[in-house]
Parts: structure tokens; C-alpha cells; sequence
């Protein structure tokens, strides 16, 4: 079987993440999208809330699972059984620090491949700081999120509990 891992912060889950997740999951068996721990990155969804998030909008997607992991993620792709990372890249911007990383992963474990996938062009601007940023300020986000993860972002930025 073959298993993709697509890792990232999900903070919150985007249209061009899920245009990836769609992507990888044409080319493995299984795709397992792991949102990160890193609270270095001051996430406004907690890490539950982010995995339900993920798994609410992946549970119809055959071969598609979320979870959650801490750590190197080359262990857990290892832990996971997994042969590949899969990395989206909106802009060239992108490809120099995602260069780095699937190089550093290479040397950790060469066993383990980088694949650098490219959502859809209208996809190509959207990043989760954006989207945040816009619904903090009251914008609609509609066109740039799920409508569970609009819902969520609206309770978020009006105090109310998520999830």
C-alpha cells in the first residue's frame, strides 16, 4: 500500500489544502494528513480542534484519514509506514524553504521521498494567515474555506466555544 503523509498546521484548513489532499489522493492508497503540534506557531485553533476540522472535511475522501503527531516528521512518517511527504507549493516563494526541508528529511532518511504538488491556480494565494486575518476583521471567507471551518472561525473570532 501505498502511503502519502501531508503535514501541516491546518490553522485553519484551506480550499487549496483540500485541492491538494484531492490531488495526492489520485496517486496513493492512503493519505494521512498530519496537522502539527508546533505550538511555536501560536495557532488560533487548539490541536483537537484543528483535527476535527481536518477530519470533518476528509471523512468522505476514500483513502484519507487525519491525525495528529509531535516531533520530527520524518519519525513519524516512518512510525506511519509511509513512503512519501507530500508538500504543497502556492509560489516559487515556497520553494526554497520547502526545498530545505525535503532535503534535511532526505538526509535524516533516504528511504523516504518529497513530493511538491501545486493546488489549482486559483488556490495560489491562499494561505490560513490570510484567511485568518480576513475573518478576524469580520470579511467573508467563503470562497476560501469549507463552510465548517467558516462556522468555526466565526465562533472563534466572536468568543464563542468551537467545536
Amino acid at each position: 500500500m501505498r502511503t502519502a503523509i501531508y503535514p501541516g498546521s491546518f490553522d485553519p484548513l484551506t480550499n487549496g489544502h483540500l485541492d491538494v489532499v484531492q490531488r495526492a489522493a489520485k496517486l496513493f492508497d492512503r493519505v494521512v494528513v498530519a496537522v502539527a503540534k508546533n505550538e511555536d506557531k501560536h495557532p488560533l485553533f487548539t490541536l483537537d480542534e484543528r483535527l476535527a476540522l481536518v477530519k470533518q472535511e476528509v471523512r468522505h475522501l476514500s483513502g484519507v484519514e487525519a491525525d495528529t503527531f509531535d516531533g520530527l516528521l520524518i519519525e513519524y512518517v516512518v512510525d506511519r509506514k509511509a513512503q512519501a511527504i507530500v508538500r504543497g507549493l502556492r509560489a516559487v516563494s515556497d520553494f526554497e524553504f520547502e526545498f530545505q526541508l525535503a532535503l534535511m528529511n532526505r538526509k535524516l532518511n533516504e528511504n523516504i521521498e518529497t513530493i511538491f504538488m501545486m493546488p489549482k491556480d486559483t488556490y495560489t494565494f491562499l494561505s490560513s494567515r490570510i484567511v485568518k486575518e480576513i475573518a478576524r476583521l469580520g470579511g467573508d471567507v467563503e470562497a476560501f474555506v469549507p463552510p465548517h471551518v467558516r462556522s468555526a472561525l466565526a465562533k472563534k473570532f466572536s468568543g464563542a466555544k468551537t467545536i
